[in-house]
């Protein structure tokens, strides 16, 4: 592994972290003794992305990232969260053991996630996802989430009975 300071090609693993699929490595060049840390992830055979037009391109977790990020701009969502359904949605991409997938099947997987999440959150993806005709089509969307809302039970953990 190259020293990402030095360059120097030897370095020494100080610790090992297994989190599942992604395993951490802390290190210590031997050169400049700067530490540094890299992550293996387990790559499978690529996975491509049907467009809605046709094109097809490899699936990239950047992407899917970025785009959870945006929907979640000041939201009050932890990055962890974020960081678990992009992995989530990936493995359960890989579990279908297809090697395309179209954009809707990855677009859904997100939305049903984000919609536990976080409602606002939702609709922004949703609003890009979608890409809805009007604005009367995204209030119905928001209208439907705000009757599901109303619908669920409050949490009674923490209430005290009187």
């Amino acid at each position: 592994m190259q020293c990402p300071y030095c360059g120097f090609v030897e370095s020494r693993v100080i610790d090992s972290r297994d989190s599942g699929s992604v395993v951490q490595r802390r290190r210590r060049c031997e050169h400049c003794q700067q530490r540094f840390i890299t992550v293996e992830r387990i790559v499978l055979s690529e996975l491509m992305v049907v467009k809605r037009d046709g094109r097809r391109e490899p699936f990239k977790r950047e992407k899917l990232e970025i785009g959870l990020r945006h929907a979640a701009q000041k939201r009050p969502i932890a990055v962890g969260e974020l960081e678990a359904i992009v992995e989530d949605v990936e493995n359960e991409l890989y579990k279908l053991g297809r090697a395309e997938v179209e954009t809707q099947v990855i677009g859904e997987m997100v939305m049903e996630r984000l919609r536990k999440l976080d409602a606002i959150a939702y609709i922004r993806f949703a609003s890009v996802y979608k890409s809805y005709p009007s604005l009367q089509a995204m209030r119905q969307e928001m209208d439907r989430l705000l009757q599901e809302a109303q619908q669920a039970p409050e949490p009674t953990e923490g209430k005290e009975k009187g």
